[in-house]
């Protein structure tokens, strides 16, 4: 099990990014959570099986449709043990 950081650029709020990426997260079995950030692009920490997180990180470079994603940055982080994934304000 491992937990990324991934942060993603370009238009990504107002777009429905973190329902969509809650959506897709649990149906991969992934826990963590997703947030806008203030700068106008999303932050997620996701956490689960390796093969799962890159299908995750695959999914975040298309996003949903209304998005227009310029650059997806992951990174590894430190486990936290999320036990579901949340949408943050």
């Amino acid at each position: 099990m491992e937990h990324w950081n991934i942060r993603v650029y370009g238009r990504v709020q107002g777009v429905y990014y973190r329902a969509s990426a809650k959506e897709k997260a649990e149906k991969l079995g992934l826990t963590g959570f997703v947030q806008n950030d203030k700068d106008g692009n999303v932050y997620i920490e996701a956490e689960g099986e390796e093969a799962m997180l890159q299908k995750f990180a695959d999914w975040c470079l298309e996003g949903p449709q209304l998005a227009k994603v310029e650059r997806v940055d992951v990174m590894d982080g430190t486990w936290q043990g999320f036990e579901s994934f949340e949408i943050k304000k």
